[in-house]
């Protein structure tokens, strides 16, 4: 017995020594990871003096550091308006993976939102407004899911919205207001979403239903919002003059007051009695006209008459005459079609009432998606500083109108008058190349897949082609959102080509398109085949890249697409010119480096140069033909810098 009460003392005496140990170990515990990750971030950070957390203490107890009950990791980090100052170093905040609250608002902090935020899988409300972060909405936030409040405004965000903000699904607070973001708004539909505001941006177009129960301070103060709380989208042309009683029913005195001011009713009783004695005294002399007889007939005309007279000589008309150009006028002003139409049957009038969406502002003028009250859909280009006669006007629409190829995109209709130059065009719901290749990069975008960017290069080469060749017409505004889809099978289509005849040479030119200009237009202003060319290659170095022509971080400042590829070739000799959304197809590097080499030869500096567009579709057709005709297997290579060595043609000096 005694042993068996010795054995037990010595095991209850083990469970107190484990159980301080146990004890201390939780009273000493320290989020080490996350310690070093805070440090390496305030290291490399400049910041005012009164943020200093001390190495030798706990990293829970440091300014601005919350971590949860057992001290495990770090909860919480706030440091609003401490001075912090530059870009987010990457592999220090992203570490922090337990994060639950985020908060850096009121900082100078600059640049973009690292993508190892994509670690913060538990974070729940993120605080970054009033800095200066910059760049498109960062795409690693909309994968965020616990997400449940978003604050990133008064920042210099820009570029479209992603509807990729629908993954989430627990977000009740979103405020992206006081950026520069640009587009539509997507149809975001999150059910607990109960704040949101993008107000002062640079959106355009309707409000989708799904936002629309947000009051319309949450929309103020973009370009061209419209629909939902704030007013119905107008159409895009200016509707003829309502009639007198309309005007009473839509004036702001007669919408706002519900009973007549004293002074109205003053007025009213004057201009009555005023009336009613003017009246008397007309028939008083009418009474004595008559028994005096009728006085001899005179030639001088009749006050009517003078005003007839003077009214035709002056062209005036009523106000739907002024919008199609007088009576006479009218009849030449009518919606002018080409070739039938092709299959519609609508006139200026249905276009006055049809409503209309902003789809975008380029270089020659704004489109519109127009949806007619039959349900007809068009897209309407109203086109802004044309420097022609209505002669050459139309006789510019006349040639355009005859393109017929499945690659071109015809037009379907003109109107000219005075003060508004309209082309009608059929609509492409699946949208432009730019929208599919730049918009919603993140975790719910579809990649877009290299046979689909090589039928898209090849199908655009060939409309350019039969405009050059069959045509004998320059395109003149080759970009990413004039190349239009087909339904389904991505098959492209150029539109707006041939109008910069119509334009001053002296007009500025559009930043959003100068990425695209050879350099021969900077000074001549005067687009050639040439240099359709040079725009074409950039559109191919585009759809390898990812990149757009005007976006600004090929690293340097100024350096445009085309330099930034050869520097990439030159000097590292690497596969990274692609776009990283390309990596995951396998056995395509050799076509990439291909096409890639005939982007190269479309950009030369010296136009001469240049290939010619039918030579281009000839070379990309002939990479399709490696797998189609010849069966030769995709190879790939064990060194991915293989066939990079790319014999671009000479440069100026």
């Amino acid at each position: 017995m005694a042993v068996i009460a010795e054995s037990g003392l010595v095991l209850l005496c083990l469970a107190l020594v484990v159980s301080q140990q146990l004890s201390q170990c939780r009273v000493n515990s320290e989020p080490t990871q996350d310690k070093q990750a805070l440090l390496a971030f305030l290291s490399r950070t400049p910041h005012e003096s009164r943020v200093q957390w001390n190495p030798a203490t706990s990293a829970c107890t440091w300014v601005g550091v919350g971590c949860n009950a057992n001290q495990s990791f770090v909860y919480y980090l706030r440091l609003p308006g401490v001075g912090l100052v530059g870009d987010i170093p990457a592999n220090t905040i992203g570490r922090l993976t337990q994060l639950r609250v985020l908060s850096l608002r009121s900082n100078q902090l600059t640049g973009s939102i690292p993508q190892d935020f994509t670690n913060l899988k538990f974070l729940r409300s993120l605080y970054l407004q009033n800095n200066k972060f910059s760049g498109g909405f960062p795409p690693g936030l909309t994968e965020l899911t616990r997400l449940g409040r978003l604050d990133i405004s008064s920042n210099k965000f820009a570029g479209p919205i992603p509807f990729s903000l629908n993954n989430l699904t627990s977000l009740s607070r979103l405020y992206l207001q006081k950026n520069g973001f640009e587009g539509t708004l997507p149809s975001i539909n999150l059910p607990s979403l109960t704040d949101f505001n993008v107000s002062d941006n640079r959106l355009n177009g309707s409000i989708p239903a799904t936002l629309s129960k947000f009051p319309a301070s949450s929309f103020a103060r973009n370009i061209d919002l419209c629909g939902g709380p704030l007013p119905p989208c107008n159409p895009f042309f200016p509707s003829p003059a309502p009639s007198p009683s309309a005007q009473r029913q839509i004036t702001p005195q007669h919408r706002n007051s519900k009973k007549l001011s004293t002074g109205a009713i003053v007025g009213i009783v004057v201009g009555s009695v005023f009336a009613l004695f003017l009246l008397l005294l007309i028939l008083f002399f009418c009474l004595l006209r008559k028994r005096r007889g009728p006085e001899p007939k005179t030639q001088k005309p009749s006050t009517t008459a003078r005003a007839s007279a003077a009214a035709g000589e002056a062209g005036t008309s009523s106000s739907k005459d002024d919008l199609t150009g007088g009576s006479a006028e009218g009849e030449r002003n009518k919606l002018v079609f080409f070739n039938g139409g092709g299959g519609y049957s609508f006139d200026l009038e249905d276009l006055l009432r049809a409503s209309a969406e902003v789809l975008g502002k380029g270089s020659v003028g704004t489109s519109y998606k127009a949806v007619l009250e039959e349900g007809t859909t068009v897209v309407v280009k109203r086109l802004k500083d044309v420097a022609v006669t209505k002669k050459e006007f139309e006789q510019q629409m006349e040639a355009l109108g005859k393109m017929k190829n499945e690659n071109v995109l015809p037009f379907r209709a003109f109107y000219y008058s005075k003060d508004e130059k309209l082309l009608v065009s059929d609509y492409m719901p699946t949208g432009s190349l730019s929208a599919l290749l730049h918009g919603s990069r993140g975790s719910g975008r579809t990649p877009l897949d290299w046979d689909s960017r090589m039928k898209i290069a090849l199908s655009a080469a060939r409309g350019i082609a039969y405009l050059h060749v069959s045509a004998k017409v320059i395109h003149g505004n080759i970009k990413a959102s004039n190349v239009l889809l087909k339904q389904d099978n991505y098959n492209a289509c150029v539109s707006d080509y041939g109008l910069n005849a119509l334009f001053s040479t002296s007009t500025p030119i559009n930043h959003r398109v100068a990425g695209y200009r050879a350099p021969e237009m900077l000074e001549t202003r005067k687009a050639t085949f040439k240099s359709d060319v040079y725009s074409f290659g950039v559109l191919i170095l585009e759809l390898l890249t990812g990149k757009a022509p005007n976006q600004a971080s090929f690293g340097e400042e100024g350096i445009d697409l085309p330099r930034w590829v050869q520097s990439v070739v030159r000097e590292e000799w690497t596969a990274e010119v692609f776009d990283v959304e390309l990596m995951r197809y396998h056995n395509v590097e050799e076509e990439m480096v291909q096409l890639l080499q005939i982007g190269m030869a479309c950009v030369a500096m010296v136009p001469d140069q240049r290939p010619a567009l039918p030579d281009v579709v000839r070379m990309i057709e002939e990479i399709n033909r490696v797998d189609t005709d010849d069966g030769l297997a995709r190879q790939l290579s064990d060194d991915p810098s293989k066939g990079l060595d790319i014999q671009t043609p000479p440069q100026d000096s």
